[in-house]
């Protein structure tokens, strides 16, 4: 029997379009399969592997290298960044996150206060699946709740010890004590002063910072994450209350001073207003003593005073008509600057 040669081939052709179709379906299939069941490891990331069968289930303490990595059934990699990086807890909105992030603490009254803090750290690549085995959080969850909470505590226990300024602390009336002239005086609400050794306006507010984040480092260097760098992003938002109060310090301090200044000078006036008494009255017991030593000075101003007209032993002198007295007087000087 002979078949037609037509149709021989039409069936060949759809065999082979087949063939094709089920070729790019196996192709389709294999692509989505691998893109769902693999992760890509990027240069800077390290990859942990959970998984829920087998022999050891759960975190694979062993990091995955940047790479392509299989993800088998039952298995979960996810990423955590190495690189180092600088997140900032802040009030206002920015591109680390969305949300209020401010990091609240107190002075050692209790007092409330807010800051924005910006944290530079790294996880160490040999540890970044320990650090997720302890906390099982995402790498974004985990800087989010555990770091931010452990900064705010590190913070807090520092600012606890320190007043937020030592002008609020004590009257808005000081008793100031007056001071000698030209004394040193340590300026109120700093370190110099007895009173003061420290606060949170002034160099109080770095110490603070300094002491937290090596409180920071002793927590989590173990764990495997470096804090390189804290630092204020701004200053410290203190309560309007204690700014009004420390105003008010300044101020009466300052209204105190001058008045100190002033006291001192009508002090050193008065002074020398009585040096200029003692000097003049020392003066007049020298001229005296010289008086009484020598008489003829006694008499030589009383020639002087009346020119030689009247006796030196009368009560009264009435000079005459025919007497110049100018001439007298002009005939004085001029023996006066003659003798000189």
């Amino acid at each position: 029997m002979n078949l037609p040669i037509g149709g021989g081939g039409g069936g060949s052709v759809r065999r082979t379009i087949g063939l094709v179709v089920v070729i790019i379906v196996l192709i389709l299939i294999s692509t989505l399969s691998v893109s769902s069941c693999s992760v890509t490891v990027e240069s800077g990331y390290m990859g942990i592997k959970t998984t829920k069968f087998g022999p050891n289930p759960g975190v694979q303490r062993s990091e995955l290298g940047p790479g392509f990595h299989w993800e088998g059934i039952g298995e979960k990699i996810r990423t955590y960044q190495t690189l180092q990086r600088t997140y900032s807890y802040t009030r206002e909105p920015n591109a680390d996150g969305r949300e209020n992030e401010e990091i609240t603490f107190s002075d050692v009254l209790g007092l409330p206060m807010t800051a924005d803090v910006a944290l530079t750290f790294r996880i160490r690549e040999d540890k970044a699946a320990d650090l997720y085995a302890t906390w099982r959080q995402e790498f974004d969850a985990f800087i989010d709740g555990p770091l931010r909470t452990s900064v705010r505590a590190a913070i807090a226990r520092e600012t606890e010890k320190l007043p937020v300024a030592c002008n609020a602390q004590q009257s808005a009336t000081p008793n100031v004590q007056p001071i000698a002239p030209g004394a040193p005086v340590a300026a109120p609400g700093t370190p110099d002063a007895d009173d003061c050794p420290g606060q949170l306006i002034g160099p109080g507010r770095q110490i603070v910072l300094q002491r937290a984040m090596q409180a920071l480092q002793r927590e989590w260097t173990p764990q495997g994450l470096e804090i390189i760098r804290m630092e204020w992003v701004g200053s410290i938002r203190y309560p309007e209350t204690v700014l009004a109060a420390i105003q008010s310090r300044t101020t009466a301090e300052q209204n105190t001073r001058a008045a100190l200044e002033r006291v001192n000078l009508e002090r050193a006036n008065a002074e020398a207003r009585i040096a200029q008494a003692r000097g003049q009255a020392e003066a007049n017991r020298l001229l005296a003593e010289s008086i009484r030593s020598n008489p003829e000075v006694v008499r030589l101003r009383e020639i002087e005073r009346t020119l030689g007209i009247c006796p030196l032993s009368a009560d009264t002198c009435v000079v005459g008509s025919d007497i110049n007295v100018s001439a007298l007087i002009e005939a004085r000087d001029a023996r006066a600057g003659g003798g000189g």
